[in-house]
């Protein structure tokens, strides 16, 4: 690597199983008391978007041409693992293509406009994640019966046990009335009696929850990033309750057609 040389990177980046995991560092598995041993263990690549020095500032530069320079360092340079360098396509097509790898860990695409320079601390790429649809019982709610703010899903296993597998974000109004005509308390012994949900990632504080009979059946949209085992990566993130939207039609390029 030339001396001099500035990169800005997406995440890292774990492959286990064939599946892809991200993150911070601090965010691998058995990251903390032992680095050394959880590197060797889960290797992690750090995926490169953007050249932003090369001997001198090139933050004001298109990044039509921060790209073309950035290509040129992995060429001329022969950078290869751990440091990786991320695909990128103008062609709507090939972009497609590239959402059907979720089942590897595809979570969605980013875009940025190809005329724009690096603006430093501002959010100028978007996002596309990748979203798919699936039916699961509404177990709980926070809030009250009458007036739910939120949602608790559970999906039945094999065993015809009702497993928790995530939250849904704040209902609006409307979607809370609905929600609650439909809302009764349990007529007997509910499968997550006794159990206490966590309000969120990094917290200890658990949910208020007021459990329901579970005999009502919504559509969610989830996200389609997994673990190595196949599960949600983020099984307590909230997920969008959205029983209005075929996933299939939602554009690929937003309404400034900006490109990947």
């Amino acid at each position: 690597m030339p001396a001099g040389t500035g990169l800005d990177g997406g995440e890292l980046v774990v492959r286990e199983s064939g599946l892809r995991s991200s993150g911070s560092s601090s965010a691998l598995p058995g990251a903390g008391p032992e680095p050394p041993k959880a590197a060797r263990q889960w290797p992690a690549h750090y995926v490169i978007f953007d050249l932003l020095h090369a001997g001198t500032s090139l933050t004001d530069w298109p990044y039509t041409r921060r790209r073309a320079g950035l290509e040129a360092l992995f060429a001329d340079h022969g950078l290869q693992a751990p440091l990786t360098l991320y695909p990128s396509t103008t062609d709507p097509a090939t972009a497609r293509g590239w959402l059907e790898w979720k089942a590897a860990g595809l979570e969605g695409l980013c875009f940025k406009r190809l005329d724009e320079p690096y603006v430093r601390g501002a959010r100028s790429w978007r996002k596309y994640k990748v979203r798919a649809t699936t039916e699961a019982v509404v177990g709980a709610v926070t809030g009250s019966l009458a007036a739910p703010r939120t949602v608790l899903f559970g999906r039945y296993d094999a065993a015809g046990r009702l497993q928790y597998t995530g939250r849904s974000t704040t209902l609006s109004q409307a979607a809370g009335r609905a929600l609650a005509d439909l809302l009764v308390s349990p007529t007997g012994a509910h499968p997550w009696q006794g159990l206490t949900f966590s309000a969120g990632w990094g917290t200890q504080r658990a949910l208020d929850v007021v459990l329901v009979e579970p005999d009502v059946v919504m559509e969610v949209a989830v996200g389609v990033a997994r673990d190595s085992a196949g599960r949600w990566r983020h099984p307590v993130r909230p997920h969008r309750i959205r029983t209005d939207i075929d996933v299939t039609q939602v554009p690929l390029f937003g309404k400034d057609d900006a490109s990947p």
